[in-house]
């Protein structure tokens, strides 16, 4: 078993290399359990325990389940494993959820109860800006401020337009593959707008924003269309980007696309949200 500060180092280490994983932590324990409150578990998104230690048997099997699932919607879970009787007693049975709690047998000798939160740690959201226009700098600034990974995609002669951000790339060759949620904006103000939007709609993203007129999109569109390009992610493109708040200045706008990726990530992810 780890130690709980060797685990923490770990878990702090794999958050740092953006990492996906699943930290599972007893949270109450009651009568005879293998595991006592405090004990932790890092689940990888395969299922499997890659460090720590939350009991034995009779708790992995629920916990790894609720694991991968947290790790595929990004929602927390609280799993209850508790003796047949108890469980008799409430009117529940395993698999069962009531008040955000999820129900699981225990089927271990000692017949205990444990209480195990599970929590998503994702690799934190990023957002590509294609290009260096006014908008493109205010996104990159406003949105490192927000929390998100900041990444700017312009020749290397504009790059000298951003501060500081996580990471540059010259051109507009994207990664294809990202751990996390990435959204991509395209702002490159005429310069290379063609280019840059074909490559954002090359790969895989939550939003692909384009920064411009209704009929310059669609302009666009039809260029792409004719080389090609996915018509699922041509029709997926966001265009004007951002939400409609009557926005004029660079600041302004890139607060309304900000806004506009706020709610796209956060759906559903509030109680009570429609």
């Amino acid at each position: 078993m780890i130690d709980a500060p060797d685990i923490l180092a770990i878990i702090s280490a794999k958050k740092a290399k953006g990492e996906r994983f699943a930290l599972a932590t007893v949270v109450r324990t009651v009568s005879m359990t293998a595991a006592k409150a405090g004990a932790k578990a890092v689940v990888l998104p395969d299922g499997t325990i890659s460090e720590g230690w939350i009991g034995g048997g009779c708790a992995r099997a629920a916990v790894l389940k609720a694991a991968k699932e947290a790790l595929a919607d990004g929602q927390v879970r609280l799993v209850s494993i508790q003796p047949a009787d108890l469980l008799d007693e409430k009117g529940v049975a395993p698999g069962d959820e009531r008040d955000g709690v999820r129900f699981a047998k225990n089927t271990c000798p000692s017949q205990g109860t444990m209480d195990i939160f599970v929590e998503p740690v994702l690799p934190r959201p990023e957002i590509i800006v294609c290009g260096s226009s006014p908008v493109a700098v205010a996104i990159a600034d406003l949105g490192r401020r927000l929390g998100y990974a900041m990444t700017v995609a312009a020749p290397a002669a504009e790059q000298s337009a951003f501060a500081d951000v996580e990471r540059r790339i010259e051109g507009y060759a994207l990664p294809v593959a990202s751990e996390g949620g990435r959204f991509i904006v395209v702002s490159t103000q005429s310069r290379g707008d063609e280019a840059a939007l074909q490559a954002a709609l090359s790969v895989e993203a939550d939003y692909v924003a384009f920064v411009g007129s209704r009929r310059k999109a669609e302009t666009l569109r039809a260029k792409l269309r004719d080389r090609g390009v996915d018509a699922a992610r041509l029709a997926g493109l966001k265009s004007p980007a951002g939400l409609d708040i009557g926005a004029i200045t660079p600041e302004e706008i890139a607060l309304s696309i900000l806004a506009e990726i706020v709610r796209h990530r956060r759906r559903g992810q509030r109680s009570g949200s429609a």
